[in-house]
């Protein structure tokens, strides 16, 4: 078996007037991430690891911010478009894990909707996907809630 690991990292700054959404799933809140699709920075940093992890270029080669198709687009989308590529080049995933970097709101009560989000975005169980929350202790663009960021690792095999 053929086993390989990616990893992702997104961040975009948080403003009022835009929706928050985070693993396919929108979150209440005041502020909205600013991005040129939805700005997800978690579905983003996953499918940075998992094209990283096999070689196939990055989520800017092939969604890029400066082409008006992807102006507002579903990051669930993204996913999908992703797991067409890895499956055309043979790969399948092992699991992901992902933390976001965040102050507000608490990750938790939409954890496991996330999870299932992801899920049926990538076509895999959800036991192979896992996320964590955590903040920056007041530290950082984080910290004062100007942004909010996200890592992904990936394990991918062939």
């Amino acid at each position: 078996m053929n086993l390989r690991i990616g990893f992702g990292y997104d961040v975009h700054p948080l403003i009022q007037g835009r929706e928050l959404w985070l693993g396919g799933v929108n979150i209440p809140h005041t502020k909205g991430s600013l991005g040129h699709s939805d700005a997800d920075v978690l579905l983003h940093a996953i499918c940075d690891a998992l094209l990283g992890a096999t070689g196939l270029r990055d989520i800017g080669h092939h969604f890029p911010d400066t082409s008006p198709h992807w102006k507002d687009a579903d990051s669930k989308i993204l996913l999908q478009k992703t797991m067409v590529l890895l499956h055309e080049a043979g790969w399948k995933i092992g699991n992901i894990d992902c933390t976001l970097l965040l102050e507000k709101p608490k990750i938790a009560p939409y954890r496991d909707a996330m999870i299932e989000a992801i899920a049926k975005a990538a076509s895999i169980s959800s036991n192979q996907i896992s996320i964590k929350a955590t903040t920056n202790e007041g530290l950082g663009f984080v910290g004062k809630e100007e942004g909010v960021a996200a890592y992904a690792v990936a394990i991918v095999y062939s």
